[in-house]
Order: structure tokens, then C-alpha cells, then sequence
């Protein structure tokens, strides 16, 4: 395989975007389709995220508790992670990934943020908050690991990275956003098409 190969989390790994189940479930429905609505207008990413989950009061072992019930991953997600050792690199939280790894029997190594679940509104602690040179904002971009870099994502926040990365596979936002760019990608359904690709 030419490269390291980063898997985004959320509507990557995951099946459907788990921190907007998280928050639908258990934050304030109203600041969070207002906090999307503004998202690369007046709201950053990282706006984004701190304001959603300050409506998010919940016990943090309750929402883990929840989380591992209902978060499901792509099909071919253990066997891409056996063959390939996967940077998990995610704009979610450590807390709320690794019980879902740990339910899945995967190990991986994962960069994400962490939180401070405060009774009183949960508050998000950044892996890094310094502005990258290319999109101005706080983004994966600077945490991807050196080399060549295949990247695997699906959104907004996987923007940056991918513009970067060697090879890519998109799905959903992010593929939308490459198409309109003219820049190239692989589409993606599940993770075995993924690990079909990148054993071809």
C-alpha cells in the first residue's frame, strides 16, 4: 500500500455520524440544526463542536453506555484494520470511540479530542487549536502522520486532510465537496471497498 492509510470516525467508520446521535439524542436539537446551519459561514469546525456539546448535560457513562448500544460500523471495518493499522484521526472524542472499539474487539490508534463532561454542559478539549497555514482554520491537516498519506473520510471535517493526502476515498459531504473541486477520489460504500482497492 503507497502510503499510511487515516480513517476518519464519524460517517466513516461509523455508519451514521455518532456525535449527531449524541446529540440528537441527548443535547438541544435547535442549537444544534443552528450551529450546522452556520457551519463555514460565521462558525468554524471547532465553534461548531463546543457549542453543540454545551447543551449535552448527560452523565458521561450514560452516553458512553448508549453509544456503545447504537453506533454500528461499516462493514469490513475489523478486517481493514488487521491488514492495514489504521490512524484513527477523528474531530470526535476519545471518551465515545474507544468503547466502541473496545465492543468491536479492534485495536487502533486514534487521535481525537477529548471532553470535560461537566454537569452543567459537557466542555470540549481540542487535540490542537492552531490555524493551518493552508485553510486558516484548526483542522486534521496537521496531524496527519509524514509520508504518504491514503485518507478515508466523509465530511466537512475531513476537508483539508484530504486535499493533502496522496490518495483518497470519499463518501457523502466530502465527496460532493472534491467533485466541485474537480479533485480527484475513489467513492467509497463500505470498508471493504476500501480494502478491495487497496489490495488491487
Amino acid at each position: 500500500m503507497p502510503g499510511r492509510l487515516v480513517l476518519d470516525w464519524d460517517g466513516t467508520v461509523t455508519e451514521t455520524d455518532s456525535l449527531h446521535m449524541v446529540l440528537l439524542e441527548f443535547g438541544d436539537r435547535g442549537v444544534y440544526e443552528d450551529a450546522e446551519r452556520e457551519l463555514g459561514r460565521s462558525l468554524t469546525l471547532h465553534d461548531v463542536i463546543a457549542r453543540e456539546f454545551s447543551t449535552v448535560r448527560a452523565p458521561l457513562d450514560e452516553v458512553v453506555a448508549w453509544c456503545r448500544e447504537h453506533v454500528r460500523v461499516r462493514r469490513g471495518f475489523r478486517e481493514l484494520v488487521a491488514a492495514h493499522r489504521p490512524l484513527i484521526l477523528s474531530s470526535g472524542f476519545h471518551e465515545l470511540i474507544e468503547p466502541v472499539l473496545q465492543r468491536e474487539g479492534v485495536e487502533a490508534e486514534v487521535l481525537a479530542n477529548r471532553l470535560d463532561p461537566r454537569p452543567d454542559g459537557w466542555r470540549v478539549r481540542f487535540r490542537d487549536e492552531a490555524a493551518c497555514a493552508t485553510c486558516s482554520e484548526a483542522c486534521k491537516r496537521g496531524s496527519l502522520p509524514p509520508g504518504p498519506i491514503v485518507y478515508v473520510g466523509d465530511g466537512a471535517s475531513d476537508h483539508c486532510a484530504a486535499l493533502s493526502a496522496d490518495r483518497v476515498f470519499a463518501r457523502d459531504g466530502l465527496a460532493r465537496w472534491l467533485d466541485r473541486r474537480g479533485a480527484p477520489y475513489e467513492r467509497f460504500a463500505d470498508l471493504v471497498d476500501v480494502a478491495r482497492a487497496l489490495r488491487a
